[in-house]
């Protein structure tokens, strides 16, 4: 893989790219990621496929770009891989069960084992006996060859792969007390004098292989369980879609069918209490519905024929009649499991740091083994030997990389899934790790601090013209148009019942508005430089512009045949979250800033009301990126937050890209969190995730960082000289276990954390 700024390789897997469409392009570094994001056209992409989420297949937590059909290790650091996606029900994991009954009858075996060797310890007759080593060595066998086979098959695939993990240094460390064992008891004569103890004895290690063992299967069926209710936040969405629809058939029946045999378009009965199966429209009825699953908001919302449902939300008292209109993956509910699986097994810019100490700590903790080996068998207290395959198999065996490893996927999954049960749908964890030092954010005024959804507020008619005309030209210039004054005037004209005009050459004019031709004359309709680049004068009616304006309403005018036809006026009325939404953002220390294509006095006029100072107004798109390019260069970290086509090009160009889900599918491609009721509070909330999650991957590393700083001397023997202290292979490997488990109990917290 090449960067396509700099030509150089990109390790894998990348931790530096951007996902677009099912692929990803990929960067060796964070600045070469920036250059290409200011100007993409610059560079030929280099499309890397990104394997997509598909049902069955299974992933690795540490290494993402591990996908396969089924279940089994992972080839690279030979952890359990997971599913990509939850099938949302509580399935046996057969990883977990095939770990649990090797752990219970290695437990069983190992117990014996112990006490044999502790009673040997204390009593000096039971030491001397010569069964006592072969009894250890049938308990012992068992455990290390049958419940251990699953760690020597994956420390083998990791020499095979060169990708030394955890796995290894078990399997060095077991494997090597094991086999010194059985050749102490079979062949004892071979040992040179520094083997043997005061009662000529090579001491054996059958019980400290055995629970190295046990304990090691103890660590997996927890970790494991763990794991399991990382994806709890997935398995609550699943869960919420109902298995079957009441389907209404045209004769007037009424049949329960399999949700996933409903039909775009079919007709559905949502009774009182029941969830709304898919995506629809409200035909018939008149109900509350909870939308909590997709706002995080409890308050119900009133539903009424031609309102949207979601699928998954939770019918209130009244009985609905609604018409299909997304299913399967179209639905919102699919579409938000998507991208949190997606978002769940991406990678964090902080895992680079774990992932280059990852990449030498097997081999050095190897050469701290021999090492460590070395120089006891120089210079340690008789049996030399002994004391010195004591302190190397302790050292491979507390060296564990995985909770160092796991610090930071952990994390992330349970970040991102907490973060989809408030409504705030993080793409990738690059998105969640930048929100955390976002202080500028540039907010589209439309359908972001307003509701989007405009009303026709004033009609003023050129002479000769009335207010039907008026409308029915506007309303067929608008018809083929997606944007928010669009909808406002062609519901005006079906409420005044003023037909369309039959346009001929629609052309949407970014920024400014949209033509056409009527019965062959140009027709436009848009703001004052649209009319300019048209060379339409509007000479007379500025003061009656300025003072619609001055009340925050948004003016468009409407030209035919080169003359001006009137003024249309659009009021978009602030939404009732965003004051309280813009005081969070200023207590995070965000500043904002309103940069948005409506006039000066407009926008003034909504920014006076909410309290903004900084306004950009009457810009084009590219402005709009223009400003962030600026703002970035100012050492600003920028998050841009919109809604339409329009903003997409400053949604791509930001640090953090935000959508408004109640927006069009572009901005949300262009985002890297997506607010799915377009409610700004949402932002203050994935602020707050940002920096719980991160403060938690920090707890995570400092946590890995310091306990092999502090185990691995403590193993070799460090304390020996001062107290006359050996770590046990036994504790290092309970030390081992109770790391990793410690790193995912950790991360399970955020699940509890308030946003």
């Amino acid at each position: 893989m090449k960067d396509p700024v700099c030509g150089m390789t990109v390790k894998d897997p990348p931790v530096h790219f951007i996902e677009r469409d099912g692929v990803k392009t990929v960067f060796c570094s964070a600045r070469c990621k920036e250059k290409f994001k200011a100007d993409p056209a610059k560079y030929s992409q280099v499309a890397v496929p990104f394997p997509p989420a598909a049902a069955g297949s299974y992933t690795c937590p540490m290494h993402p770009e591990i996908l396969q059909a089924g279940p089994g290790p992972c080839p690279k650091c030979g952890m359990a891989l997971e599913p990509v996606l939850s099938s949302g029900t509580d399935d046996p994991d057969p990883e977990l069960r095939d770990m649990s009954r090797r752990f219970w009858v290695s437990s069983a075996l190992t117990i014996p084992v112990f006490l044999l060797a502790m009673a040997a310890m204390a009593l000096p007759g039971l030491k001397a006996a010569a069964w006592v080593p072969w009894a250890q060595f049938i308990l012992a066998t068992p455990v290390v060859l049958w419940s251990g086979r699953p760690f020597f098959a994956r420390g083998g695939a990791s020499i095979l792969h060169r990708s030394p993990n955890m796995f290894t240094l078990i399997s060095l460390g077991t494997g090597t007390a094991y086999l010194y064992s059985v050749a102490a008891a079979f062949f004892p004569g071979i040992f040179p004098a520094a083997f043997h103890d005061a009662s000529g004895k090579v001491a054996v290690y059958f019980e400290a292989a055995a629970v190295i063992v046990t304990l090691v299967l103890l660590g997996q069926v927890l970790e494991l369980r763990a794991r399991r209710r990382t994806s709890d936040a997935v398995k609550k969405l699943l869960s919420l879609a109902p298995r079957t629809a009441r389907r209404l058939t045209p004769d007037g029946r009424e049949e329960d069918v399999p949700l996933a045999d409903v039909q775009k378009g079919d007709r559905l009965r949502v009774r009182p209490g029941e969830s709304v199966p898919t995506d629809g429209v409200v035909l018939e009825g008149r109900s509350a519905v909870d939308e909590s699953m997709v706002s995080g908001e409890p308050v119900a919302v009133e539903k009424t024929p031609g309102d949207a449902v979601t699928g998954g939300t939770v019918n209130g008292t009244g009985g609905l009649v609604i018409r299909a209109e997304k299913v399967g993956a179209e639905t919102l509910l699919s579409r938000i499991v998507h991208l949190v699986s997606e978002a769940q097994r991406s990678r964090a810019p902080i895992q680079g740091l774990a992932d280059k100490v990852s990449g030498v700590f097997v081999p050095a903790v190897v050469l701290t083994a021999l090492l460590s080996f070395s120089l006891w068998a120089l210079f340690g207290p008789p049996p030399r030997l002994a004391y010195a395959l004591v302190s190397a198999v302790s050292v491979l065996i507390i060296a564990c990389p995985c909770a160092l490893g796991l610090a930071t996927p952990m994390s992330i999954m349970v970040g991102v899934g907490r973060g989809a049960l408030e409504g705030v749908l993080i793409r990738n964890a690059e998105a969640l790790e930048r929100m955390e030092k976002v202080d500028v954010l540039v907010v589209d005024k439309t359908g972001t601090l307003t509701e989007g959804k405009s009303r026709v507020a004033s009609l003023l008619p050129a002479a000769g013209w009335d207010e039907m005309s008026l409308l029915s030209l506007a309303a067929g210039l608008e018809k083929g148009s997606e944007h928010s004054l669009a909808a406002a005037i062609l519901k005006a004209a079906g409420e005044k019942a003023a037909a369309p005009s039959a346009v001929e050459g629609f052309q949407s004019v970014t920024g400014k508005g949209v033509r056409g031709r009527v019965e062959g004359r140009e027709a436009a309709l848009g703001n004052a430089a649209l009319m300019k680049d048209l060379n339409v004068s509007f000479e007379g009616w500025e003061p009656r512009a300025q003072n619609l304006s001055e009340k925050g309403q948004t003016v468009v005018y409407l030209a035919d045949g080169g003359k001006p036809a009137g003024l249309i006026a659009v009021a978009d009325p602030i939404k009732d979250s965003t004051p309280e939404a813009l005081r969070l953002l200023s207590d995070l220390g965000i500043r904002v800033l309103l940069a948005t294509g409506d006039n000066e006095t407009a926008a003034r006029a909504v920014a006076r009301e909410l309290g903004i100072k900084d306004v950009r107004a009457g810009i084009l798109p590219e402005e709009k990126g223009e400003i962030v390019k600026t703002l970035k260069r100012e050492g600003r970290i920028v998050a841009v937050a919109g809604d339409g086509v329009n903003d997409a090009p400053a949604l791509a160009l930001a640090d953090v890209g935000i959508a408004m889900g109640t927006g069009t599918d572009v901005a949300m491609e262009s985002a890297g969190v997506t607010l799915v009721k377009g409610d700004l509070r949402g932002i203050a909330k994935a602020r707050r995730l940002s920096q719980a999650v991160l403060g938690n991957i920090r707890q995570n590393l400092f946590f890995a960082f310091i306990y092999n700083a502090v185990g691995v001397p403590v193993a070799a023997g460090l304390l020996f000289p001062f107290f006359g202290i050996l770590l046990s292979p036994m504790i290092a490997a309970a030390a081992m276990s109770f790391s990793s488990v410690s790193v995912i109990g950790n991360a399970l917290r955020l699940r509890k954390r308030p946003l």
